[in-house]
């Protein structure tokens, strides 16, 4: 690829030598999150931003009579209350930034109008050989999270793939099939597949799922998500706050103070990179298939699915989630998980879970998983 066919900056030993030199250095100077407290108003915009209807998160009648005596926030919720941990990184600029996976625990549940507060440094950077872009970097971050009593709430490492655009649009195969085909279009009868699994989508809810019930190789119920939709992009983003959606003067002091954020569109104005989840033109520069889902989005889809089916009583203590492709507008996603392992360690009753989903054509789009704390009938 010659220099006048580059439309972005590439990965360089010297950017990347530059990029190192931050790690395990406590960040101090980011973005504001985009929720500062766990409102009534904030969870539920992000409960409802992901599709997740359980009143735990959203009916502050019902919470009252269930397990914390008041709204928590579903576990996922972090995720607008900390950039980094959602993949605003730094260094490499004007190099592509995809979300890609994160690894969490979690230790006390986030109440009703609890703050949130965070530390977090650059863990590791580790180099890959991708059939998407070629050279990659995967970019680790370890974020703490406090509540206004300074107790631990949670912690998580998440990383990105910084990727070369240019590459990934002239010489990148992940999807070079994909890109060759016409956009789908379903039939009455797959979509009414769809929504029957929605109907008949179960929250667990106020009926206790007990320790003693439950067997290794139980299967979890089919979770549906999408079609995907620009609007449902949206709508995600609405709850959780995104990483550069801004307008008119803020955006004019987010481009002017990062450069490399100020990639020009179609009118020759500077945009965000974000883009990528509502521009398909866009989308194809950097070597996607079409406009994709968020990555935390997706991750929060896992979450959800467990929460489901724990059950109020329940308590989600570790989740993972590794993205394996794009989900680009007009993909199915059927979530998909089983039992693994049941233990107890310290007093806790400790279920284990593996989780896949596929797309339509049966295609891995993430892989993950997690640890559920359920109550025991003995109490021992």
């Amino acid at each position: 690829m010659t220099a006048s066919e580059r439309h972005f900056p590439k990965i360089t030993d010297e950017t990347l030598a530059d990029l190192r030199r931050r790690i395990g250095v406590p960040i101090t100077d980011t973005l504001e999150p985009w929720c500062h407290e766990a409102t009534r108003d904030n969870i539920r915009h992000y409960a409802h931003g992901i599709g997740d209807d359980n009143p735990l998160w959203c009916d502050p009648d019902y919470a009252a009579r269930a397990r914390f005596g008041t709204l928590v926030a579903p576990p996922s919720f972090l995720f607008a209350c900390d950039r980094i941990i959602s993949g605003y990184v730094g260094g490499l600029p004007g190099v592509h930034a995809m979300w890609a996976g994160a690894d969490w625990t979690w230790h006390l549940p986030l109440k009703r109008n609890d703050e949130v507060h965070t530390e977090a440094s650059l863990k590791d950077l580790v180099e890959h050989q991708t059939r998407f872009a070629g050279r990659a970097v995967q970019q680790i971050y370890h974020v703490r999270f406090f509540n206004q009593r300074r107790e631990v709430v949670a912690e998580a490492d998440s990383w990105c793939f910084r990727t070369d655009r240019d590459y990934a649009r002239e010489e990148g195969t992940k999807y070079a099939d994909l890109k060759s085909k016409s956009p789908r279009r379903y039939t009455e009868a797959e979509l009414e597949k769809v929504w029957s699994t929605y109907a008949n989508e179960e929250v667990r809810g106020a009926t206790p799922r007990y320790f003693e019930d439950v067997s290794v190789g139980d299967a979890l119920p089919t979770m549906a998500k999408g079609p995907m939709t620009v609007t449902g992009f949206i709508a995600f983003a609405q709850g959780w706050g995104g990483l550069y959606i801004r307008a008119n003067k803020l955006a004019w002091k987010m481009i002017h103070r990062h450069k490399g954020l100020g990639i020009p569109n179609r009118f020759g104005i500077p945009d965000c990179p974000e883009r990528v989840h509502w521009e398909p033109e866009f989308a194809h520069m950097v070597g996607a298939p079409g406009a994709y889902d968020y990555g935390p989005e997706r991750c929060s889809w896992l979450t959800h699915h467990m929460t489901n089916w724990m059950g109020d009583d329940g308590f989600l203590r570790r989740a993972s989630c590794k993205i394996r492709r794009h989900n680009p507008e007009g993909d199915l996603l059927f979530i998909t998980g089983k039992v693994t392992g049941k233990r107890v360690e310290g007093g806790h009753h400790l279920i284990d879970i593996a989780q896949e989903a596929h797309n339509q054509d049966g295609e891995l789009s993430v892989i993950g998983g997690g640890t559920v704390e359920l109550p025991a009938r003995t109490g021992t």
